[in-house]
């Protein structure tokens, strides 16, 4: 059932004790994955009074999803109702399905119709959970927000600012999808899996009997499990998208491309051409519908600007700041030096050439375990 804020207000007030009202609350945002039901586990240890929310992000089938599909469906929502009533949590479901259309799907849509890659989990950890669930429990008088993410944060008593930092196993850290965080969101979030490694987690789950201890992590994006993206845009638009030319570097005809929608820098396979080496896709332009081939030495570059900054670790990074900095969430830092252009646009220039550096994605800026910040590609 979708419950609408003045329900949910009513619920959590009303017959509160004295007792109650000044414990520690915190809302968790649970998936129901085993992520998030045990950081619920561990916040409930810690003694907090806490309530479990799933939002309602969209309806498998307006997105062209079977209405089977265990992604984002009914069944997750289960999950995530199951383990929170077996801790003694309500549990609730927020609908943020129009949010969601326009802050994440719209903004994948268009980064793709504009020749750009996007990341929609940076969207949606932006848009939705860190700003309409942060919004949400801080109108509820929630003292903080709890996800499953693998990430750490502290305070920085000599800056004054609190910090983002990677995770301690650093084949689970996903500070690369959170460095959008603001210093309010940082004052009142926690991750309780950010000292954990992943094994330890299921362990937990598995002793505390969650229905989701073995539950395999996703590793789709939610509104295109296992399918085409290609077919979820033109699914969600109803828009055929016209054929264009390949060219070269040079501007030479190469043969016909299927739609721009269709490249992202750095792809190989799908072109549906012969050559006498291999090629890849060193450019997108929308505007004159060209998707333009070269080799795996074209695709090196060593400057970038990016826009949309998020500073975490600084409020302004004065003259040149070397730091290390990934363009993708699995790549490995790579030293570089930044400097901040204007309030809005960074500079980032490489010590070495990086491959497939491609607009859309995010630039994130480390200090060893501290996010600085970042921006997203131009």
């Amino acid at each position: 059932m979708i419950l609408k804020l003045g329900r949910i207000i009513k619920g959590v007030q009303s017959g509160a004790s004295e007792e109650e009202r000044l414990k520690k609350k915190a809302l968790i945002a649970m998936s129901g994955g085993v992520d998030s039901s045990v950081a619920a586990y561990l916040m409930k240890e810690r003694g907090y009074e806490c309530i479990g929310v799933t939002m309602k992000l969209f309806q498998n089938t307006d997105v062209g999803i079977s209405k089977d599909s265990a992604c984002c469906s009914l069944e997750d929502a289960e999950d995530a109702r199951r383990v929170a009533f077996s801790l003694g949590m309500r549990h609730y479901v927020w609908d943020f399905s129009d949010k969601f259309s326009r802050e994440v799907l719209d903004r994948f849509v268009n980064a793709y119709e504009h020749g750009r890659t996007p990341n929609p989990c940076i969207d949606c950890n932006r848009y939705l959970k860190f700003e309409m669930l942060f919004r949400r429990a801080m109108e509820l008088g929630y003292d903080t927000v709890v996800t499953g993410h693998y990430v750490r944060t502290a305070y920085d008593a000599l800056s004054g600012r609190y910090l983002l930092k990677k995770a301690a196993d650093p084949s689970k850290d996903q500070s690369y999808v959170l460095y959008s965080l603001t210093q309010e969101q940082l004052a009142h979030v926690q991750f309780p899996l950010g000292e954990m490694e992943k094994h330890t987690v299921r362990e937990i789950a598995k002793t505390q009997g969650f229905v989701n201890a073995k539950k395999p992590d996703s590793q789709d994006i939610c509104f295109v499990p296992e399918g085409s993206y290609v077919d979820f845009i033109r699914q969600y638009t109803g828009k055929t998208y016209p054929h264009g030319n390949f060219i070269d570097k040079n501007g030479e005809l190469l043969g016909k491309h299927q739609g721009v929608i269709r490249y992202t820098v750095g792809q190989r396979k799908g072109l549906g051409l012969a050559f006498g080496e291999p090629m890849y896709v060193t450019a997108v332009d929308a505007v004159r519908n060209t998707v333009t081939l070269g080799t795996n030495e074209d695709l090196f570059t060593s400057t970038l600007t990016a826009k949309d900054v998020n500073l975490v670790a600084t409020d302004h990074i004065e003259g040149t700041m070397r730091v290390k900095a990934k363009v993708r969430y699995r790549q490995k830092e790579q030293w570089a030096d930044v400097r901040q252009l204007s309030g809005n646009l960074l500079q980032v220039t490489f010590t070495e050439p990086q491959r497939a550096i491609t607009a859309g994605q995010a630039v994130v800026l480390y200090d060893g375990d501290v996010v600085i910040g970042g921006g997203t590609i131009q």
